[in-house]
């Protein structure tokens, strides 16, 4: 990680030119004790027509159940190290559709509790749509009314949930160099891919220590805007460059029909929707049908169907890049919809049973659908003959239910409408600890 962090160069702009730095902490029992959550499995799913079938599980914090543990953690350490090389607080600004939020305030809190920062120089404010805020899992960040108030949760009521992300870095934009100049406080917009692709690398790492020599192997993701497989890619590269022969890798991208964007953009180089086939309403079943595309599902009960508020990227910056990518090295993009997950979900929890990993026994109480996303996903596309590689790994990169959280309380969270609104959120959190 020190190497990549090395090699890459940070693009300022895209932060705001608020970047903390790339260095971590030094290395030491505190460090240890402060990544022990960023574990990594490979389990056997067997074959399914003559195909090899793997899972990368990337779900293994308890207190996350997804894939944005690893690179919440980079960022965090990146922050508390700038905290001590400085003396410079540091107040962490992100949107989220829930996931990442989770993972960052996790990563916060274990910086605290692993003396890698203090409340007091270290917190963060995450702004979610609505529709995200009961994937936000509660906290001690939020239990105590001091850390609450210095943590702020910030909820967007917009129905266009990707606003979010514009909101909170206009509020940087805005805010930053007067709360520096009357705090002390470097305010730190980490959407940024650099901050992400890094800390994936280390899925190529896994996968070349751990997983056994191949012609080709397909990585199949349930993707946003594909961070993950990006930072994958960066990690086959620097394998590469270090003089190692890793496997090619293939992508398959994995959506839903609310945002089917990379796929859209993967299979016909635009986001419109009018690429997708033409639906038939049958009123016996209350169901949409097509048999035109095999990358798009069968049976929805939606054209639009949000099936999980994770995946809310709309025309993502990083489509030309792997549609670059997946042509040149080969891989595909697959919808899929409720209906097809639903009737897969029976055959997925026997496929994960051995591995360790329990899906709720009732779909209704899954909350978070990347896991079952993408199952469905290759499943589909090898009875669509979509897939030619006999060995696919599919990213486990987040699944959990009612049973593994608890939604952070409403009157936890702030509702901001605009910029005003996180404003006033972030310097009445950052004037409480000033006064403290």
């Amino acid at each position: 990680m020190r190497g990549a962090f090395a090699e890459m160069q940070c693009n300022s702009s895209a932060v705001g030119g608020n970047d903390v730095g790339r260095q971590l902490p030094a290395s030491g029992p505190a460090l240890t004790a402060y990544l022990a959550a960023s574990d990594i499995a490979v389990a056997d799913l067997g074959e399914y027509h003559g195909r090899r079938l793997r899972l990368l599980d990337l779900m293994r914090n308890p207190r996350t159940r997804t894939t944005k543990t690893f690179p919440s953690l980079l960022i965090v350490a990146r922050a508390a190290e700038h905290v001590r090389r400085t003396g410079e607080r540091v107040m962490i600004v992100t949107p989220s559709s829930g996931n990442k939020a989770t993972a960052l305030r996790d990563a916060v809190l274990t910086a605290h509790r692993t003396g890698l920062a203090t409340p007091d120089e270290l917190s963060i404010m995450v702004v979610v749509p609505a529709a995200s805020r009961g994937k936000m899992w509660a906290s001690p960040l939020d239990e105590d009314d001091a850390a609450r108030h210095a943590n702020p949760v910030a909820v967007y009521p917009g129905a266009d949930t990707d606003r979010v992300k514009a909101l909170a870095r206009s509020m940087v934009d805005r805010c930053a160099a007067d709360l520096s100049e009357k705090h002390g406080v470097r305010l730190w917009y980490t959407l940024d891919l650099a901050n992400y692709r890094v800390a994936d690398t280390v899925r190529a790492l896994v996968e070349h220590d751990h997983l056994p020599a191949a012609e080709a192997r397909l990585h199949v993701h349930a993707v946003s805007s594909a961070f993950g497989l990006l930072g994958h890619d960066l990690g086959v590269r620097r394998l590469a460059a270090a003089g190692h022969t890793p496997t090619p890798p293939r992508y398959l991208l994995v959506q839903h029909l609310d945002t089917a964007d990379m796929v859209l953009s993967l299979r016909f180089g635009s986001t419109a929707r009018e690429a997708m086939p033409a639906y038939r309403f049958d009123a016996a079943t209350g169901h949409y049908h097509q048999d035109d595309d095999p990358h798009f599902p069968a049976v929805t009960a939606s054209v639009t169907e949000n099936l999980d508020p994770t995946f809310y990227t709309r025309n993502p910056a990083t489509s030309p890049e792997m549609n670059a990518l997946i042509g040149k090295q080969g891989g595909d993009g697959i919808v899929v919809s409720r209906y097809e997950c639903l009737h897969r979900y029976p055959v997925l929890r026997e496929m994960l049973a051995p591995t360790g990993y329990v899906l709720p026994a009732e779909p209704a109480d899954l909350r978070e659908w990347s896991l079952v996303m993408a199952l469905t996903g290759i499943l589909n596309a090898i009875d669509r003959d979509l897939v030619r590689e006999p060995d696919v790994l599919v990213h486990g990169s987040g699944s959990y239910g009612v049973a593994d959280f608890t939604p952070i309380p409403a009157e936890h969270a702030h509702t901001a409408t605009d910029v005003d609104d996180l404003a006033a959120i972030a310097y009445a959190a950052l004037e409480r600890e000033a006064v403290r």
